[in-house]
């Protein structure tokens, strides 16, 4: 029986510590990423909105790739959202240019009240591949 292993990426944000969770959870081939936020080293929001979600997609590659993946092994996307009616151009840019051609992974976008101070949350499932196991 696999034991699920934390994975953390190789820089990580004082968030993990400050609020005792991990970054990311291998269980057999696949891997549950926790919400990944728009934040600097020291665990506080990116101001500018743009820049928010790019180091979201950042943090989130550099969690991906501390596991083996890439976002190709994304299966499942929930990204939460503080105000989307207006926030959508913005993110439909940048997530554009991380995922510029299908085949896409399916994705769940939800309006929430509050983020901890971010805008702007990504949490993923990913399947690893069999190189990285």
């Amino acid at each position: 029986m696999n034991q699920p292993t934390p994975v953390f990426p190789e820089s990580r944000h004082a968030l993990y510590e400050a609020h005792g969770y991990s970054a990311a959870i291998r269980s057999g081939d696949l891997l549950f990423v926790s919400g990944q936020v728009g934040s600097r080293t020291d665990g506080t929001p990116e101001p500018d909105f743009a820049a928010q979600v790019q180091l979201a997609f950042d943090n989130l590659k550099a969690t991906l790739a501390a596991a083996g993946c890439t976002f190709a092994d994304l299966i499942d996307v929930t990204t939460f959202h503080t105000d989307p009616e207006k926030q959508f151009p913005t993110i439909m840019a940048i997530k554009n240019s991380v995922f510029p051609q299908p085949p896409y992974p399916n994705w769940t976008a939800v309006g929430v009240t509050w983020l901890a101070g971010f805008d702007f949350e990504i949490k993923v499932i990913a399947r690893i591949p069999a190189k990285a196991e």
